[in-house]
């Protein structure tokens, strides 16, 4: 049997984050395939992947180094002139619009789900991201026109993979279509545990500060408990969280790989409030051997296990005070010689990007 004829789908190549790493996996599992996106800003992109970039007709619109919001109504229409080559399938990874690509090829489409839009779907996230009354109500009625298309595409898809178990339920409740599981590929050759680096008394909380991460229920938390924390990571929520943290709260900005895994090696634990479509960082962390203490919900619920290699707070449907008082509570409990380095580095090489790539190979082959 031949070699089957690969095409690769991404929405935006503007950074290089969670979703790009994927891709980059997948070049790497189909090194001949070419990649297509409507934005081909190459910032921060591995060589071997962003020579392969096709498409790039939204860059000249693109404002500053990844201002694209104001394109969100070409961005359909983009993905449906992608100028597909003749391929046997076309994967697609999608966030919000990348599965529009059903148009522009007779091939069959695999999507790999980061989740379905959920501004498109979810009214209290285009809330916190719309940018107050009038950015809500433009996106939402974005949204209202875009949800018919979204299903149409949907429904065309040949298969459905979803990156947790959290959006493999998004697919089934907005698309009404069925997902394969196949979680993302965590650098688990970078992120290992060091035995010479002695765990410290400090929580870890590492990731963008924004408000649907909950950073400002973790820092009043903290402060609550009376234990050490440190918040790496910037984002528009940081000025509330210095605000609300207490004296034992330090916050050091964003840090390089390097740092982070650092920070992994000698924390106590890692916290993570907010509900993630999947959730790298405790991944990450799980490798480096460190514990996780984690909302009862979303990614969390594939990524740790409860008595092995971490806690799940049980605060899904809790905000503000109760939210608070909760997690205080956990982390004045926790105690990191409950769990096993071990145990937690070996649950976290499930999820190395060797087996990712590999049940990627499976699920497209069985398409082909």
């Amino acid at each position: 049997m031949s070699t089957p004829r690969i095409a690769l789908v991404h929405e935006r190549f503007t950074d290089f984050a969670g979703s790009e790493r994927v891709v980059a996996q997948l070049s790497q599992q189909w090194p001949d395939a070419p990649v297509h996106a409507p934005i081909t800003l190459q910032h921060d992109l591995p060589p071997e992947l962003a020579q392969r970039l096709h498409g790039g007709a939204l860059n000249r619109y693109v404002r500053g180094r990844s201002g694209y919001a104001h394109l969100l109504p070409l961005l359909p229409l983009a993905m449906r002139r992608l100028r597909i080559p003749d391929a046997d399938v076309v994967v697609a990874s999608h966030h919000a619009f990348a599965s529009q690509v059903v148009h522009a090829t007779d091939a069959p489409v695999v999507a790999y789900v980061h989740s379905p839009a959920r501004w498109v779907w979810d009214a209290d996230l285009r809330r916190g991201e719309a940018g107050g009354a009038l950015g809500y109500a433009g996106l939402s009625a974005f949204a209202a026109a875009f949800r018919g298309p979204d299903r149409q595409a949907a429904a065309r898809l040949s298969t459905i993979i979803a990156n947790s178990t959290e959006v493999a339920g998004r697919v089934q409740r907005w698309w009404d279509r069925t997902a394969q599981v196949i979680a993302p590929p965590v650098d688990t050759e970078f992120y290992t545990p060091d035995p010479d680096v002695p765990r410290e008394d400090f929580f870890l909380l590492a990731g963008r500060l924004v408000p649907y991460k909950r950073p400002m229920m973790a820092v009043q938390a903290a402060r609550q408990a009376g234990v050490r924390l440190v918040v790496a990571g910037e984002g528009r929520a940081r000025d509330e969280c210095e605000r609300l943290a207490g004296p034992g709260t330090t916050f050091v900005g964003g840090v390089d790989d390097a740092g982070l895994r650092d920070l992994y090696r000698r924390c106590a634990g890692l916290l993570m409030p907010g509900v993630e479509d999947f959730g790298i960082v405790p991944v990450e962390a799980q490798a480096c051997g460190a514990p996780v203490l984690a909302i009862d919900a979303g990614g969390a619920l594939d990524t740790v296990v409860p008595g092995v290699t971490g806690a799940l707070v049980p605060s899904r449907d809790l905000d503000g005070e109760d939210a608070v008082r909760v997690w205080a509570e956990a982390l004045a409990t926790f105690d990191p010689a409950d769990f096993a380095p071990a145990r937690a580095r070996l649950h976290a090489e499930g999820f190395s990007r060797q087996a990712f790539r590999e049940a990627m190979d499976r699920a497209v082959s069985a398409v082909v």
